[in-house]
């Protein structure tokens, strides 16, 4: 059978081991094509191929249910679920999404996009079975990095403590989340996965049986269940942990032997209660690239396939965001001791794996755990450190109680900056970051900015980790402006002041953050129309500096706001509350995003649909202010 025939994962039926690893050797080869081409999650899929094919062949996917957490992986389960000829869309505008999606497959049984979620999510499922009166198996397929997420450690303690709810968890061990996972809960697994006697009679006992004269090659039923009872008195140790919590262990096994994963998963549905099957993996597994640099591609843009590099530039770009913040964090870390770094489990997409290599003893990765992150933090501010947690604005937002209560209340000086703050692309709806400027103007005693550059960008780090109390500035994912950085000395800007970067008089835009330079470029094109308008860098959110935009709206008399992150409750429902509190009765424009979850697309392509480009915004204000700010003559259409 080849892949493209497979319209459904019931298809898989009856296939023999060798058919089985036929298609995953084009599951791998259509993998490879498809990221190579357009980008995407590479390492962890490639990884799970014969476990996808293992599972679902002792499952009826007509009725049982599969929660595969976060999504990373599941791009053969995509392959697999009817996705096969629309598959080279993968991560477009309009194409196949990137993670899980209900409203994409209804074998998509549960979307997410962050990780840690898998298990309370079939045992929800589990759950409501039993109370219907339902007969469907419940799998949730995790690996060993998103197991450090709190949420899965609450899952498997309350699934542990419900003996009779059947409930099979699949653990991908692959000794890997995005950078390698911490804590001693991976420490014990991977001593699991290396102990000597599970190598021994995994590979050594087995072969030796196998090559018997009078085996012929297999290994009997009989042996395979004695194998795997010896390996059990062997490492007493094996899945006590998970035992001790109420499961049925069984493993480690080979994550990449469909035969031995058939036999284990089709003897953990025979199984009463809550199981949980350990199967060994290797990410990237098949080429040999992901295989040797297990973070590099674990996501990656369009690569050349042989040589696994990625294609060169065109033309020199700018350094990132977040490769900016990292230098100057190290730099600062260099010349005071009290500040350190802190990352759950994202080293390399925050720019702090420039801080492990230059000064390991400040930096702190605490894994898939960003509660833990922040409150940690907060217990070394209250002992005179002064931490930085490098955290993206969707991952923060899953601790957001910690942000507020152990954090905000306490008035303690942490720093959090948000990375991927606004529009990221590809990834879609779970990973946008348009919802920090709303969710941290109301938190009590936080300083809240953003730069408008890279260069900004430096001095409202050095200003946030100097100030007595808690700080949070965005920076958006990608490259900057191309501006003059400094390489030390860096000067701190005064807490709540703005910038007025051009004067005028008929419009005042007032931009926030990543905003400022398409509100000039907006401004010049309204130039064009004889509109001449006064921009401001607001740079902050809280304290909004009312000083600078009070008097000049009132002046001016028509107010534009423009933000890249979503208009309830943003930066221009700040503007605007404060405008209506000081009596500045004007008319305002906001321009940012709108009440809609933003679809996996480029940047530039949801910024299009959004209407965020100079050329639109500039066509709005003229189509909302045009008659005032021209008195009354023809406006000429915008080139697009």
């Amino acid at each position: 059978m080849h892949l493209s025939e497979l319209s459904h994962p019931n298809q898989l039926h009856g296939l023999s081991t060798a058919e089985l690893e036929a298609i995953g050797r084009q599951i791998r080869e259509r993998h490879l094509e498809v990221v190579s081409t357009s980008g995407g999650h590479l390492g962890p899929g490639l990884g799970v191929v014969e476990l996808t094919l293992a599972l679902y062949q002792t499952l009826d996917l007509d009725h049982d249910k599969v929660v595969w957490d976060v999504g990373h992986q599941a791009y053969p389960h995509k392959l697999i679920t009817g996705r096969y000829k629309d598959f080279h869309s993968l991560r477009q505008q309009g194409g196949v999404a990137g993670y899980l999606k209900r409203s994409e497959s209804r074998f998509d049984h549960f979307g997410a996009g962050h990780a840690s979620t898998s298990i309370s999510s079939a045992l929800g499922m589990a759950l409501a079975r039993d109370r219907l009166g339902q007969s469907f198996k419940c799998v949730a397929v995790i690996g060993d990095g998103a197991l450090t997420g709190g949420m899965a450690l609450e899952a498997i303690n309350h699934a542990g403590h419900l003996p009779r709810t059947n409930l099979l968890v699949v653990l991908n061990d692959n000794d890997m989340s995005i950078s390698p996972p911490v804590g001693a809960l991976s420490t014990h697994l991977n001593r699991m996965r290396h102990s000597k006697p599970v190598q021994f009679l995994t590979d050594n006992a087995e072969e030796a049986i196998k090559h018997l004269p009078f085996m012929h090659g297999e290994l009997p039923p009989e042996l395979k269940n004695l194998k795997e009872s010896m390996r059990r008195l062997a490492v007493p140790k094996v899945g006590a942990v998970f035992e001790e919590l109420g499961f049925t262990y069984m493993g480690p096994i080979d994550g990449h032997d469909i035969a031995e994963m058939v036999r284990t998963f089709e003897q953990a549905h025979r199984t009463e209660g809550p199981v949980l099957v350990h199967v060994a993996t290797t990410k990237g597994k098949g080429y040999a690239y992901a295989e040797e640099d297990q973070v590099g591609y674990h996501a990656q843009s369009a690569f050349d396939l042989t040589t696994g590099k990625a294609y060169p530039s065109s033309k020199p770009k700018p350094p990132g965001y977040s490769k900016v913040f990292g230098q100057t964090l190290v730099k600062i870390c260099e010349l005071d001791p009290r500040v350190v770094g802190i990352t759950a489990a994202m080293a390399t997409g925050t720019g702090l794996d420039l801080l492990e290599k230059a000064l390991p003893a400040q930096y702190f990765d605490v894994g898939i755990a960003e509660q833990h992150a922040v409150t940690m933090a907060a217990g070394m501010a209250c002992e005179g450190l002064r931490p930085v947690c490098a955290i993206y604005s969707t991952f923060l937002q899953r601790a957001y109680d910690q942000l507020i209560h152990d954090v905000g209340i306490q008035k303690l000086p942490v720093t959090f900056v948000m990375d991927r703050a606004g529009i990221v692309g590809a990834d879609g709806p779970t990973h946008q970051g348009q919802y920090d400027i709303s969710y941290l103007r109301c938190v009590p005693n936080f300083t809240v900015m953003a730069p408008k550059d890279e260069g900004e960008l430096q001095r409202m780090l050095i200003t946030a980790i100097h100030h007595d109390g808690p700080c949070a500035l965005r920076i958006p994912r990608g490259e900057g402006e191309g501006v003059p950085l400094a390489e030390e000395g860096f000067e701190p800007l005064e807490i709540g002041r703005g910038e007025l970067l051009t004067d005028g008089d008929n419009l005042l835009i007032v931009a926030y953050g990543a905003m400022v330079h398409p509100a000039l470029a907006t401004a010049g094109l309204l130039q064009e129309h004889g509109v001449r308008a006064a921009v401001i860098n607001a740079r902050f959110l809280r304290p909004l500096d009312e000083a600078l935009i009070l008097p000049m709206a009132r002046r001016i008399g028509r107010v534009v706001t423009m933000e890249e992150g979503c208009l309830a409750g943003g930066f221009g429902a700040a503007v605007c509350e404060s405008l209506n509190d000081h009596e500045v009765l004007v008319p305002v424009l906001r321009i940012g995003i709108p009440d809609v979850l933003v679809d996996h697309a480029s940047p530039d392509q949801s910024k299009r649909a959004l209407g965020l480009t100079p050329t639109q915004m500039a066509e709005r204000i003229l189509e909302r202010f045009g008659a005032v700010l021209t008195k009354a003559t023809p406006v000429k259409p915008l080139a697009v």
